[in-house]
């Protein structure tokens, strides 16, 4: 997925803002749906993809890892899945005299964040 968000460090960043591009990897059971044929009994993707186009266009992050972070526990609030993987690129990344590619990849998983207080049972 790609988006156009202001998050980064940078006064230049907040202002211009500039491209960033996702991926989320949802792990959960696709037999119930495999077999059924149900989309009930899975992810609705393009539900999904507009919760999270919510996150990178209109909310600011200072560190592309809260960005990563913030989508993780999202997707796993939000659906009835068991892990998440998330990644963040920031394809045009300003550094003096240039631009660089930086990218984080984060894997949270519901177990972990309901430990954390991240999410509450049963989410």
């Amino acid at each position: 997925m790609e988006f156009y968000g202001y998050h980064g460090v940078l006064e230049q960043e907040k202002k211009v803002g500039q491209p960033f591009i996702i991926c989320v990897e949802m792990y959960l059971d696709l037999a119930p749906a495999g077999m059924a044929d149900d989309l009930s009994q899975t992810v609705n993707y393009a539900e999904a993809y507009q919760e999270i186009k919510k996150i990178v266009q209109e909310q600011r992050f200072d560190l592309i890892e809260a960005l990563a972070h913030a989508i993780a526990i999202l997707v796993l609030s939000r659906y009835d899945i068991g892990k998440v993987r998330v990644i963040v690129d920031k394809p045009l990344a300003p550094l003096p005299g240039g631009s660089l590619a930086a990218r984080v990849e984060i894997e949270r998983e519901k177990k972990d964040a309901c430990k954390l207080g991240l999410l509450k049972p049963g989410q």
